[in-house]
């Protein structure tokens, strides 16, 4: 079975520079494989034009993660408001990205240039995004908002976001020919789900199949519980569960505020779940990277790529 994992709003903001160093050390000497967001405008301005030295110490590092194992995807730009790349900065009241990837008006066009403003971003700090994390939002308008849209039967991500996606995809704009996406995520009904696709190139929701216990965005110590991946003896655990299922993958979801080996509440809790899989399981479980996901299911056409690994 294939383990993996994503961590969403990882900033210099919430942890600083040398809290990504050591998590990503981690993962290369412990050879796991996952992904990291990278909000490059988190701060109110790209840090790609401007910023100070705990940021500039931050991107080297978001440069190098890849080589550590870990997929860099955008959580958009802001986690916020829509960023304006042309005065660099995000301006006040604008709607917030995550609902704007819902808003059925937006076009293939809207989409595309600015995602690819995005990675042009990216590119100027050598950062090389994988793939696209939706960043949720729990404000009244948003909220208001998205009950709404479900209310008229448009409660699912715009279809223009997905054909932007493969379009840059097919330009050579992503690290890879497909692109790995998380929107939505279920311990019972998780799954891979071909959004858009020509040829090589493919656009996925590679849906996460266990939650976060690692102290969650409020890096709260009653949500940490190793024990729900794998408990102390190897015996019972999701991760145990999707192996006793047959299913392809165990992948969990994270974020950067209780993960971060500074001062997150998890971070002694994520190191005693992968110290438990090695002692208990290495030889039942291969890391893979989501992008190594979706693309070796991409060219399989499945999941029969596990049967030579």
């Amino acid at each position: 079975m294939i383990l993996s994992f994503y961590c969403d709003d990882t900033s210099p903001s919430v942890a600083g520079a040398n809290a990504f160093k050591d998590f990503l050390d981690y993962c290369a000497e412990h050879k796991i494989a996952g992904e990291s967001t990278c909000l490059l405008g988190s701060s109110g301005h790209s840090l790609s034009r401007q910023a100070n030295e705990q940021e500039k110490a931050f991107l080297n590092e978001a440069g190098r993660a890849w080589k550590c194992g870990i997929d860099t995807h955008m959580e958009l730009m802001t986690h916020h408001g829509l960023f304006d790349f042309e005065a660099n900065r995000e301006p006040e009241g604008g709607v917030h990205e995550g609902l704007w990837l819902h808003e059925p008006m937006i076009t293939v066009a809207q989409y595309e240039r600015y995602f690819g403003s995005i990675i042009a971003e990216g590119q100027l700090a050598g950062i090389q995004f994988t793939g696209l994390t939706w960043p949720g939002c729990g404000c009244a308008a948003c909220q208001a908002r998205y009950a709404a849209l479900r209310a008229s039967g448009q409660g699912k991500p715009n279809p223009a976001m997905w054909q932007a996606l493969l379009n840059l995809a097919r330009q050579g704009k992503f690290r890879s020919r497909t692109v790995p996406c998380f929107f939505d995520a279920s311990e019972t009904e998780g799954g891979i789900h071909q959004k858009a696709s020509e040829g090589q190139f493919g656009v996925y929701d590679l849906m996460p199949n266990a939650m976060d216990q690692f102290g969650i965005w409020e890096n709260n110590p009653a949500r940490v519980n190793p024990d729900y991946y794998l408990t102390a003896d190897g015996k019972s655990g999701i991760i145990v569960r999707h192996l006793q299922a047959s299913l392809p993958y165990c992948l969990w979801y994270s974020h950067w505020q209780g993960l971060n080996p500074a001062k997150g509440v998890g971070w002694r809790a994520f190191t005693t779940v992968i110290e438990r899989i090695r002692t208990h399981l290495e030889d039942r479980v291969v890391w893979l990277r989501p992008s190594d996901i979706t693309n070796r299911y991409h060219q399989a056409s499945g999941w029969s790529f596990l049967d030579h690994m």
